[in-house]
């Protein structure tokens, strides 16, 4: 069974410091997002309960990359391949702003209301960041058939994810808080019945190694 398990980052600097954090702002994970990583390998590492996995990805974005290197001493030690296309909603100009100078600047982004634009000038809209997003983790699941594969990744790719892999409307309907560090996890249904294979949502935000971080 192909297997694609999203992991969130841990709690990123730039969300301490309330700064849009794209490409050119992220600088990697707060001391307490180093923890909730950690405390993700020390889960892993005793359940083993995604062996085998068969390849690490993390996006670009330093928060994703160091939450990938911290767990994967309890995947084989895998070596964290990165992939650009997993990285969060691009933000364009706001890159860097605070939250409320983004703001007050560019007003309040609310996709779903209008997926058609962006957060700030040179920004994605949401309509371009689910169909990159969507693309990806096919692409992925494509390439890596019958495989486990690993995600370290951000909160808008898991939501994205849930609505392309699923078929859900790509905007309204639900809302989604995934925690930091949680695992998503899906599973390709092989065909059956004459009917084509299809993904399932095998679990949503399961952070139960939160418990006691601080």
């Amino acid at each position: 069974m192909t297997r694609l398990v999203l992991i969130r980052h841990g709690e990123s600097q730039v969300f301490v410091d309330r700064i849009v954090g794209g490409l050119i702002a992220c600088n990697g994970l707060s001391e307490l997002g180093r923890r909730q990583a950690t405390a993700l390998r020390d889960r892993l590492s005793a359940t083993h309960e995604l062996d085998p996995v068969h390849l690490l990805v993390a996006s670009t974005m330093p928060r994703a990359r160091e939450t990938a290197e911290i767990i994967a001493p309890a995947l084989d030690g895998l070596e964290v391949v990165e992939d650009e296309a997993f990285c969060e909603r691009h933000p364009g100009e706001a890159d860097g702003m605070g939250y409320e100078d983004a703001i007050a600047k560019y007003g309040y982004d609310d996709f779903e209301d209008d997926p058609t634009t962006a957060l700030s000038p040179g920004g994605e809209t949401w309509i371009d960041f689910h169909d990159r997003i969507t693309t990806a983790v096919r692409r992925v699941a494509a390439d890596h058939g019958d495989s486990t594969v690993v995600i370290a990744c951000h909160a808008g790719v898991i939501d994205a994810a849930i609505r392309g892999l699923l078929d859900l409307p790509m905007v309204g309907g639900f809302e989604l808080f995934t925690q930091n560090t949680a695992l998503s996890e899906f599973a390709l249904v092989p065909a059956r019945d004459r009917r084509t294979e299809r993904w399932r949502l095998v679990r949503y935000n399961d952070a139960a190694h939160l418990a006691g971080v601080s």
